[in-house]
């Protein structure tokens, strides 16, 4: 089912559509150096097979996982050959390119800075930490995206009545397309491999139900929706488990989401907003370990970040719970929307024009450092909200620190303790 030409590709039409560097590099058939970068069953080889089908160019293959520098070096040589006997130009692919070292990565400039041959490197590695320098700068990076559901439809679809695939011997119900689409994960490769299972199970011309193709692929099916309810209750019955400090049942939650394909970004922003709405200032740092798995999710990718993905829900189970920092924002928000707003106090407004003292702007106004704790008795609110305490932290974990810290500095601003004027120390 690999495409012919680059029409039949489906998806990365951000890489393939009228005016891209890909094409005018094909429509002009000149020699090339490019870097695919994306993750398993996004296209990579399958674009180097048609650039070179397109252009006419002679393939060769190589992987980085069992061929070495003798096997390179004699693949250049023999480019250069049939480019000075016949003019016909070689597409070198080098799959898995991350997985040669400095000096297998060195043995290649020579052909890419003489263009003896095309250079194709695939990686499912950042380049930019994985791919030597020299080659990444003379080569044009490339980056392949997760193929979509509709895409992904539409690759089984062509599969189930192309004379390449099935040839129309089998027919997929609605439910087992669902499903063989969660599966692949936005991976082609698996989608097709899959449906082949599948469809040998199947047998005799029989349609592929739910059944079939969990015993093709030996994987039960999770009854989930991503568009319906299944979708919004598994995900509030997640972070409810969290809230609730039930670290087993979130991390059942999770690991249903992740095997019925759920976006895994999906799952780590929801960690974000949690780790400020339910723990805040009771452990500070949920928030560090969320954003560093959500970082997690986007650098390293799936299956692997399964495991960063556990780490912040078991920290985030397991913290203290606060909600005081939703609480005073939400209602610090519903004051301005009631309309308390105000003319920000005076000795408050900028001075960094000149006239601003003219009209009494900064007059009066105390520098904060030039006190003992770096606290002073003045108006900071507008007149409207004085002395409003949106912020009322708990008495839970880190947060009852923060609690005393905040009664101490309101009773210096409210008036209630004595602050010392500079000099006075």
């Amino acid at each position: 089912m690999r495409p012919r030409g680059l029409d039949e590709v489906v998806g990365q039409s951000h890489l393939l559509g009228p005016g891209t560097p890909i094409r005018r590099l094909v429509d002009r058939d000149q020699p090339m150096s490019l870097v695919l970068w994306g993750p398993p069953g996004t296209g990579k080889t399958t674009l180097a097979t048609v650039v070179s089908r397109v252009t006419r160019r002679r393939f060769v293959e190589i992987s980085a996982v069992t061929d070495g520098v003798k096997r390179v070096r004699a693949e250049i040589d023999l480019a250069r050959r049939e480019l000075g006997m016949t003019g016909r130009q070689t597409v070198l692919f080098v799959d898995e390119v991350h997985r040669f070292n400095k000096a297998q990565q060195d043995a290649l400039l020579p052909a890419v800075e003489n263009r003896w041959v095309s250079f194709i490197g695939a990686t499912t590695e950042n380049p930019f930490f994985s791919v030597i320098s020299p080659l990444l700068s003379r080569s044009l990076l490339l980056t392949l995206e997760p193929l979509g559901e509709d895409e992904l439809r539409e690759v089984v679809r062509r599969a189930l009545t192309d004379e390449r695939g099935l040839a129309g011997a089998t027919s997929l119900e609605a439910a087992a397309e669902d499903h063989l689409i969660r599966l692949a994960g936005g991976d082609a490769r698996r989608a097709l491999t899959y449906l082949e299972a599948a469809a040998l199970v199947a047998g005799d011309g029989r349609p592929i139900t739910v059944a079939v193709l969990e015993k093709a692929v030996d994987r039960a099916a999770v009854r989930y929706d991503r568009e319906g309810d299944q979708h919004y209750d598994v995900v509030s019955a997640f972070i409810k488990s969290i809230r609730g400090s039930d670290v087993d049942a979130a991390l059942h939650y999770l690991a249903r989401m992740l095997e019925a394909g759920e976006d895994a970004r999906f799952i780590a922003r929801r960690l974000i907003v949690h780790a400020s709405e339910d723990i805040g200032m009771a452990d500070p740092t949920a928030l560090q370990t969320a954003v560093a798995a959500a970082q997690a999710v986007e650098f390293v990718g799936l299956p692997e970040a399964r495991i960063n993905l556990a780490q912040a829900v078991i920290h985030l189970a397991v913290a203290p719970k606060s909600n005081a920092v939703v609480t005073a924002v939400d209602e610090a928000v519903g004051d301005v929307r009631r309309g308390l707003v105000g003319p920000v106090p005076a000795h408050l407004r900028d001075t960094h024009y000149k006239g601003a003292a003219k009209i009494g702007h900064g007059e009066g106004y105390k520098y904060a450092h030039d006190y003992p704790g770096g606290v002073v008795r003045q108006q900071y609110a507008p007149d409207p909200v004085r002395g409003r305490e949106y912020y009322r932290p708990t008495r839970h974990g880190a947060e009852a620190r923060f609690s005393e810290i905040v009664d101490r500095i309101r009773s210096v601003l409210r008036g209630r303790a004595r602050d010392t004027p500079p000099g006075a120390r």
